[in-house]
């Protein structure tokens, strides 16, 4: 031990920790990590994306506001011509506000398109038809005539048509996501929630997967905190959509509130009432398959089918001919 611990074996280590030690201290400065830099380098990259976000922002207000001085100067101009002629009254009507409502168009300025274009696409069709059919003599002057009314019914027509169509799609599109909604709602009502929160959660849950009805239910949470009446904010409810699981959801809300049943066995029949509802839908589109897929065999399917089994035969027929 004695001869361990000599003057010359202590200057060895005290050497060998005394350059272990200087190593350290030379690579420690190259080895510890910038989190200064990198959270300024992160920092400017979140501030350009904020930037970034805020221009993109500037440049949507931009484009709305100029799309509502846009439609601002369209609406008047169709509001006045409306007032010469008398005919806001229709505009203003609770039956076309309704319609408007359930084709997802809502305010004064689609009611006032709708009665302006159904009164301006007539004349317009009507002027056209008969500059074509009148150009022709070929075409007889009777004919002519029955074309050119006939263009001017379709111009009143098409208005119709393109809210109503747009008021189906709406709907059919509600149905789908409804049961979903309505489960999501019986959920909430079990575990206690009040209606109120109940279609505030929907709301929330459902933008993704139906956001025509996430919409609808936002607007029937803010008319149940504004108005006095509940039932007249279901009502509005089942008026502005159209779709009959919504006008039954809405029923069994107002029943069960006027009578005092129990909320959740009523949503829990509903809930599945729809779920049969949607299976049956699906059987039935299943059924009308084959159906739907006897026209598309018959032209597409059938032709090919023959050419690959009788083309060799027929192929086989000609050479011997030539032969």
């Amino acid at each position: 031990m004695a001869g361990i611990m000599t003057l010359q074996n202590i200057i060895i280590v005290l050497a060998t920790l005394g350059a272990f030690i200087t190593i350290i201290a030379i690579a420690m400065p190259f080895l510890q990590t910038d989190h200064y830099g990198s959270r300024l380098k992160y920092l400017a990259k979140r501030r350009e994306e904020l930037q970034a976000q805020q221009r993109h922002k500037f440049e949507q207000q931009q484009q709305q506001a100029s799309l509502r001085r846009r439609e601002t100067r369209s609406q008047g101009m169709m509001t006045r011509v409306l007032n010469k002629l008398n005919m806001m009254e229709k505009a203003w009507s609770p039956e076309l506000r309704i319609k408007m409502q359930q084709a997802g168009m809502r305010g004064q300025g689609p009611a006032i398109a709708y009665v302006f274009a159904r009164m301006v696409l007539p004349l317009v069709l009507a002027c056209v038809a008969a500059l074509i059919v009148f150009s022709s003599k070929d075409i007889e002057p009777a004919l002519k005539l029955l074309i050119t009314v006939a263009a001017a019914g379709l111009g009143y027509l098409i208005p119709d048509i393109i809210v109503k169509n747009t008021a189906k799609k709406r709907q059919e599109m509600m149905i789908k996501g409804f049961p979903d909604a309505l489960d999501l709602v019986v959920i909430c009502v079990e575990a206690g929630i009040s209606l109120e929160q109940a279609f505030v959660r929907v709301a929330q849950e459902m933008v993704d997967i139906s956001p025509i009805l996430a919409e609808e239910f936002s607007i029937t949470t803010s008319e149940l905190a504004y108005l006095g009446d509940r039932r007249a904010a279901l009502e509005n409810l089942a008026t502005r959509t159209g779709a009959e699981p919504v006008k039954a959801l809405t029923t069994s809300l107002i029943q069960s509130e006027k009578y005092g049943t129990p909320l959740s066995v009523a949503l829990r029949v509903l809930s599945r009432e729809n779920r049969d509802d949607r299976m049956a839908r699906a059987e039935q589109k299943a059924g009308a398959l084959p159906a739907a897929l006897t026209v598309p065999m018959i032209l597409f399917f059938l032709p090919v089918l023959f050419i690959v089994l009788i083309g060799p035969a027929i192929i086989q027929v000609l050479q011997t001919f030539q032969e």
